[in-house]
């Protein structure tokens, strides 16, 4: 720690624990300590610590051939993109690394979708998003972010966006112009602290954005693959996206993957030269991705993420801690709101540490819980233990 504090930049303030080793839903530190994870690096673990698929393919690749670029084919992109279009239910996707890159790429297909398939005017295209969205880090990002902490310095901002209030019809309605070329919107606010929009919300922005011809660009690089009890956050509604973004457990665990699906259609505005990645779409990524979506599927992470979420929420509330003033979530992506007279949320994440749990706080208020998908039943129990006696 005293390492990375000399050495590194100071942008994360993290739980004072060191991790050393990992397998499942346990990690350990360098002295032997185990810990259960109940961040699951924000939804990239959803497979759990080194699944043994996923670690397998990555080895047999390691042999074979890593990096290509997209200058030339490799064996592994094609049947890989197969198989997520399959699984996402999109015609089309373009691989890249990170979740934020998926985002960028998401905003330049609807931006150019704009121009050459809506004729908005040149330069005047306007993309729609919600208050305490978190979509990632880059300038652009940022600059249609309502965190100040993430503004602030960076100017100036790229403009083309409009920020309202995130479960709010009346408020989509009412900014949309002839000019508007997508609507970009987390499925579940993960960041803000687990904010669950409205049922029916999803439903209602699908229609909305129909009516208008506007994209709907659905940001579930949090909530995607399995996390919420559902392949993908979305299918809770029975609709549709113009665009998909997702990211984290596409990687396995392993390695950053990310990708932007759409249709044939929308897709065909990139032509070669006007998008790439030299990283996106290599073939160790390809690997990986197609074991850790083997996983999530054979192992029907969807059915246990349901079905562990409502058990692991019932269990939050029974406790009746003074300090719970909210138990909230879908599948295993769970939050606690604290009361105020419970202090600062870093107070908590940092005592059930202590305790051999890792949570983390989000904001001052809130702590969430996001397991891997492969927790088990007991595993939920003996957590819930160490939260009613860290909490008590």
């Amino acid at each position: 720690m005293e390492l990375d504090t000399t050495y590194g930049a100071h942008n994360y303030h993290p739980i004072p624990v060191v991790i050393s080793k990992a397998k499942g839903i346990h990690v350990w530190d360098p002295e032997g300590r185990k810990y259960i994870d109940m961040l699951s690096c924000y939804s990239a673990l959803n497979q759990g610590h080194r699944h043994p698929k996923v670690i397998k393919a990555a080895k047999k690749q390691l042999d074979l051939v890593t990096l290509t670029s997209r200058a030339f084919h490799n064996d592994k992109l094609g049947p890989f993109l197969k198989k997520l279009t399959r699984v996402t239910g999109m015609e089309m996707a373009l691989p890249m690394n990170t979740g934020a890159e998926a985002v960028e790429t998401g905003i330049k297909v609807a931006r150019r979708w704009a121009y050459r398939k809506k004729m908005v005017p040149e330069g005047q295209a306007e993309i729609i998003v919600c208050a305490n969205n978190f979509h990632g880090r880059t300038t652009t990002i940022v600059g249609f972010s309502s965190d100040e902490d993430s503004r602030d310095g960076f100017g100036p901002f790229t403009p083309g966006f409009k920020v309202i209030p995130y479960n709010d019809v009346q408020a989509l309605e009412a900014a949309i112009t002839p000019n508007t070329a997508a609507f970009l919107v987390e499925a579940i606010q993960g960041e803000a602290g687990v904010i669950v929009p409205s049922e029916g919300y999803l439903k209602q922005v699908r229609e909305i954005c129909t009516k208008n011809n506007v994209l709907l660009m659905l940001d579930e690089i949090q909530t995607g693959f399995c996390r919420t009890g559902k392949m993908f956050c979305f299918q809770h509604e029975g609709i549709k996206p113009d665009i998909l973004l997702v990211a984290k457990a596409l990687g396995g665990g392993i390695m950053p993957i990310s990708a932007v699906l759409t249709s044939k259609e929308i897709m065909s505005v990139f032509t070669p030269g006007s998008h790439g990645s030299t990283f996106g779409g290599n073939p160790l990524a390809c690997a990986v991705g197609e074991a850790a979506l083997d996983v999530l599927i054979d192992e029907k992470l969807d059915k246990r993420a349901a079905k562990h979420g409502t058990y692991f929420m019932k269990r939050l509330k029974e406790l009746q801690n003074p300090f719970f003033k909210e138990v909230r979530g879908k599948g295993l992506l769970i939050a606690v709101e604290l009361t105020k007279d419970a202090g600062p949320a870093r107070k908590h994440t940092e005592a059930l540490m202590r305790n051999g749990l890792l949570a983390k706080e989000t904001h001052d208020t809130t702590i969430r819980f996001a397991p891997p998908l492969i927790i088990k039943k007991e595993e939920i129990d003996e957590a819930i233990e160490i939260i009613k006696k860290t909490m008590k």
